[in-house]
């Protein structure tokens, strides 16, 4: 088996007209940044025709970037109905995967210690922050005050209007 790569002029790469991903700006602005600091490591996938198999937002970080070639893999050995099924397969399998949380953190670190900019790993502060917080560090506790004491009525008690939130007799809000 061949796994060739060429080098495409940006414009002969055509989306799928149908690809079933939402793409979110952020998701293109994260593989442009990626793009900018790693350089080309996945190539787009094409069917014969130069339609996109997999690789709509490498595209599209290309685009940002205002690049003028991307690198491209042909499927030229896949039929159409394979070309069909791994467009959704590679779209649907990263929804399959988790983070293990006891190594992401220590990942983290270690590259905070090369001071590298964690921003390049796609988490944003939020989570980045989340993942380098100590483990045995306990959330803060929240200061969410009780709740205001409702006033125990009875039978022939007068309320003025405000004073009760339900009438004590007809059981009616203030």
């Amino acid at each position: 088996m061949t796994f060739n790569i060429e080098w495409w002029d940006i414009d002969k790469v055509i989306p799928y007209a149908k690809n079933a991903r939402k793409i979110p700006q952020v998701a293109i602005d994260k593989v442009a940044a990626s793009i900018q600091e790693f350089g080309w490591r996945q190539p787009i996938v094409v069917d014969k025709k130069g339609v996109i198999v997999a690789g709509h937002v490498r595209l599209l970080g290309a685009q940002k970037l205002k690049l003028k070639q991307v690198p491209v893999h042909v499927a030229s050995d896949l039929t159409d109905a394979q070309i069909k099924a791994y467009r959704l397969m590679d779209n649907r399998s990263h929804q399959e995967t988790e983070w293990d949380l006891d190594l992401i953190g220590p990942e983290l670190k270690e590259l905070e210690a090369f001071d590298f900019d964690l921003a390049l790993t796609g988490f944003d502060s939020r989570e980045i922050d989340e993942f380098l917080k100590p483990p045995d560090a306990a959330a803060p506790e929240e200061n969410i005050p009780d709740p205001p004491a409702v006033p125990v009525t009875q039978p022939g008690d007068i309320w003025l209007l405000g004073e009760a939130p339900v009438c004590p007799h007809c059981g009616a809000e203030n």
